[in-house]
């Protein structure tokens, strides 16, 4: 740990780790695609890693964190330090180089599924989750951070090596069983997993590493007596082991709770908080016994949104901080993966939200400033305040909003619209469809990048699109889906491309930020109030209606997942910026109605996101999550079914949220986890609560590269509609087809429908 013994220390918790310019994303797909040799794609993440490490340090923060860089997830990287490999992977570590061997756990192939693939504690990223059985050993294999050290240290850099923790590691696994075994508990592989820690805590000292981060970031959320129980055990061991760094444990994403106490109480020297999400108060921090003798890293600078800290406020929090942990470190919250790399880039977002922006590159500087004037005392160019930036309000808009009432946000009784919807749409049993998206091209995506640069018209942009809504049309007749989509092509994004439609967002031209492996999006900034000049996709999805005589899906994302992935304004409740959204997709919906679009699917997989993670403000974020749906979802006829996408959460509260959306029909992301889907919806059922509407529980995984076979989509469908009965029961993907190939789309998609068919049959007797 470098010496802050003359001030107070500045870091940070990690870094985007893409690229400045996207660069590990091109070489990945190169290299996937066979363009690229393994030592090429190998020399572009080394460069990646060198240049950043050399920029953290030269921007003056006196500590670097180390091993943040990951070719594809760092979850998945952990595992793979700590020798965590399920068994079907096994017999191919030997076989393949270890680059390849990581990418098959990450992308699978057709005959061998990928790890499961999750989000990360209500971000926008997703983890490859490791897998872990009662059976599972493990073993060290540090080469990839050994040699980042190396280089580091080489360039006369230090770094603080960042591992994750070895309760979250087992946390954010998932559990397998040995069949003819009951269920095992994570937790049970703590003992055998703790030696490895020491062994590469030794390695590390041995190096001449003096502070190792160990991020827990389960631990800000809501935990069992046992789970505490065994973190406390852990890290009273690790921090007695006999040759070892010092040691810093973060608690990212929120509320680090009750293992602050414990970590307080054991020989553990450093602790980090997420203050930029939980503003604890100090005098709450002083009562915890022990904290003074701690270094504090006190994450006051945000990882996980775009605006820039008021460095006034926090720096008097700093101050008052520092007198209960004089030790202190300014640090950000989280890791930076989550946000853009610099804004100064970005040419042409209006002065007045630029100004008030900060990526990663200004964070970085926000808090060596922080460190800086808290030593010394703010400089002459700190005590001149810039003139507070304001944006203009839209009377009209917040008028709007105020005039909403309770009758705005309920429709027909689900039973009169069920009648009136089956009249008029004349679906079968159990219908096949999709969830949205299809295969972008490259010559589409060349169309949209001409057009923006002035290249080419609108006229003839719209007939490429148009082009290529009327192929997707034809082979989803051709498959024999039973409701068709137009396949959302001319969309970049679906947040973007409605941010980019509507008043109050701002979009960016390089704010990209990682998703997964080699996907990246670029989230809108949610800056102002919100309203829609015109209509937003009735021309596409009315083109496409013209071309069958099917019903095509309107597709529109909901006004909880647009503010979920967004980076959203700060001076207003939440409830209302989500309101003001979905008022302007209220009227989306009364547009494709008029237009004679029949279906409409309102997405929403992002409900679950924003849910806190400790059970206060549960309750109230629910409330004003499913309030906000119905109002963009409430103003349609009951003939017009509404349909919603929604990832799945056991939570009982999330359950019940699904339900009081009163979509007609929900589609569910359910694929790799769908028996536990279906327990749930049986129970339910047997319970007499949970989802009593129309079900689409996702039977094969859109992001996945593996074509299922038909009895295996038989065999779930079959499962699900023994749960919800085949009349509510809906054959879909679980997610959009965006990322996929049309050879592996097309025998998907038909397996699909010949599964549906069979179990369609069965029902009919």
């Amino acid at each position: 740990m470098a010496n802050i013994a003359d001030g107070f220390g500045s870091s940070i918790l990690g870094y985007p780790r893409i690229g400045p310019h996207r660069e590990l994303k091109r070489a990945l797909e190169a290299y996937w695609r066979g363009s690229l040799e393994r030592e090429e794609l190998l020399a572009v993440g080394r460069e990646i890693q060198d240049t950043q490490f050399a920029e953290l340090h030269a921007a003056g923060l006196t500590q670097v964190p180390g091993n943040t860089f990951s070719f594809y997830d760092h979850i998945l990287d952990n595992a793979l330090l700590f020798g965590a490999v399920p068994k079907r992977f096994q017999p191919y570590r030997a076989e393949l180089h270890p680059l390849d061997f990581y990418f098959l756990m990450a992308r699978g192939r057709p005959d061998l599924p990928p790890l499961e693939l999750v989000r990360l504690f209500g971000t926008n990223y997703h983890y490859r989750q490791p897998e872990l059985n009662a059976d599972t050993e493990f073993s060290l294999h540090p080469e990839a951070l050994l040699d980042e050290w190396d280089r580091a240290k080489a360039a006369g850099i230090e770094q603080r090596p960042v591992v994750l923790g070895p309760l979250s590691l087992l946390l954010l696994s998932k559990a397998g069983q040995v069949p003819g075994e009951a269920e095992f508990d994570q937790l049970t592989l703590l003992d055998r997993l703790l030696p490895v820690y020491e062994e590469l805590f030794e390695i590390l000292a041995k190096r001449g590493a003096t502070c190792v981060q160990l991020d827990e970031p389960c631990f800000t959320s809501e935990r069992t007596p046992a789970e505490l129980a065994a973190f406390e055990q852990a890290y009273q061991r690790l921090s007695t082991a006999p040759l070892r760094p010092r040691i810093l444990v973060t608690g990212q994403y929120g509320d680090f709770g009750e293992a602050v106490r414990i970590l307080a109480g054991t020989a553990v020297e450093a602790i980090g908080l997420d203050l930029a999400s939980y503003r604890m108060r100090p005098e709450e921090l002083a009562k915890i016994p022990g904290i003074r003798r701690k270094r504090l890293y006190a994450g006051v600078i945000s990882g996980t949104n775009v605006w820039r800290a008021d460095r006034y406020v926090t720096l008097q929090y700093l101050n008052e901080l520092a007198q209960v942990c004089p030790d202190l470190v300014v640090s950000t919250g989280t890791t930076l993966l989550h946000v853009p790399y610099d804004v100064l880039v970005e040419y042409d977002i209006d002065g007045n939200v630029a100004d008030r922006l900060a990526f990663a590159k200004q964070k970085v500087l926000e808090v060596v400033s922080l460190a800086k004037a808290l030593t010394e005392g703010p400089s002459e160019h700190w005590r001149r305040r810039p003139t507070e930036v304001h944006f203009k309000q839209k009377h009209a808009v917040r008028q709007r909003v105020y005039a909403v009432t309770p009758e705005m946000r309920e429709r027909e009784p689900y039973a009169v619209r069920r009648e009136a919807q089956r009249d008029k749409l004349n679906l079968p049993v159990v219908p096949a469809t999709t969830l949205g998206s299809f295969p972008q091209t490259a010559a589409i995506r060349q169309a949209r990048y001409e057009l923006g640069e002035g290249r080419l018209s609108y006229d003839e942009y719209r007939k490429r699109i148009e082009a290529e809504i009327e192929s997707t049309i034809r082979l989803q007749e051709d498959i024999g889906l039973d409701v068709l989509v137009h396949g959302e092509h001319e969309r970049n994004d679906m947040i973007q491309y409605f941010a980019e439609l509507l008043d109050g967002f701002a979009t960016t031209h390089f704010g990209w930020v990682q998703v997964y492996g080699s996907r990246c999006v670029r989230p809108p900034i949610l800056y102002g109030d919100v309203a829609r000049p015109k209509p937003m996709s009735v021309d596409w999805i009315t083109y496409a209606q013209s071309l069958t005589d099917k019903p095509v899906k309107g597709i529109v994302t909901g006004p909880v997942t647009m503010v979920a992935r967004s980076f959203v304004r700060q001076d207003q409740p939440l409830y209302e910026t989500a309101d003001q959204v979905a008022l302007a997709i209220r009227d989306e919906l009364a547009d494709l109605e008029k237009a004679g679009v029949s279906i409409i699917q309102v997405d929403e997989p992002a409900v679950r996101e924003l849910l806190p993670l400790r059970p206060d403000g549960r309750i109230e974020y629910l409330r004003w999550a499913v309030n906000a749906f119905r109002l963009a979802t409430s103003g349609v006829r009951p003939e017009t079914q509404i349909h919603t996408h929604i990832a799945y959460s056991g939570r009982a509260e999330i359950v019940r949220a699904i339900e009081e959306l009163d979509a007609d029909v929900t589609a569910i992301v359910a694929t790799r986890s769908i028996e536990w889907v279906v327990r749930a919806l049986r129970e339910d059922v047997e319970e007499g609560h949970g989802l009593s509407h129309g079900v689409g529980p996702g039977v094969y995984e859109s992001r996945s590269a593996r074509i299922p076979d038909i009895d295996e989509i038989d065999e779930l469908l079959t499962a699900a509609a023994a749960a919800v009965t085949p009349e509510r029961l809906w054959a879909n993907p679980d997610g959009g087809l965006k990322t996929r190939h049309y050879w592996q789309l097309e025998p998907s998609l038909r397996n699909l429908v010949a599964a549906a068919r069979r179990v369609r049959r069965r029902a009919a007797g």
